[in-house]
């Protein structure tokens, strides 16, 4: 059970890394707090709930419900849930900067298999003082890039709202 906790711990810091973010938190132990915990181990399912915190280095996940579960073959999918008017969050030190990388939504989900994270309504990640936003955002941790959608498969202007991204100026002065 061990190790599934480190799985789940690593399918979630995803979010996180392929933005810089600080690589030496990989190699640290994974904490998981939660008011409650469900272990299936016939389905390699687990589920924490309550006020759920996971750290790892500087990494911090919090939401009201992260559920964990692993295929036949091994690869493992992390969904991290809000309920209420909150939203799940991520928060992870960037590497070689004092720069965070951050993210929430209602629902943030990690699959390892495909090594994509996405991150469903009221979706907004934030790093270095940039900002996107829009109901679904998906990060390819392969291709290193973002797809910030209206809905996952919406096309450009369909109904929904818009997407929103925010760039600061990058200045020559330390």
């Amino acid at each position: 059970m061990k190790a599934n906790l480190a799985l789940a711990a690593l399918l979630l810091t995803l979010v996180a890394v392929p933005a810089g973010a600080q690589s030496a938190d990989r190699n640290l132990p994974v904490n998981i707090e939660a008011d409650r915990l469900q272990v299936d181990d016939r389905t390699k399912t687990q589920v924490f709930e309550g006020d759920v915190i996971l750290t790892q280095g500087s990494l911090v996940i919090r939401g009201d419900k992260l559920v964990v579960s692993q295929d036949a073959a091994g690869f493992q999918k992390g969904v991290a849930t809000s309920s209420g008017k909150g939203l799940a969050t991520f928060r992870q030190k960037r590497e070689g900067s004092n720069e965070y990388i951050e993210g929430e939504a209602e629902r943030i989900e990690y699959d390892s298999r495909t090594e994509k994270a996405r991150l469903f309504n009221r979706a907004r990640v934030t790093s270095g003082g940039d900002q996107v936003s829009g109901h679904f955002i998906e990060y390819d941790a392969i291709t290193e890039q973002y797809l910030v959608t209206n809905a996952p498969g919406s096309a450009p202007g369909s109904a929904g709202g818009r997407v929103r991204a925010v760039i600061q100026p990058k200045s020559d002065q330390p």
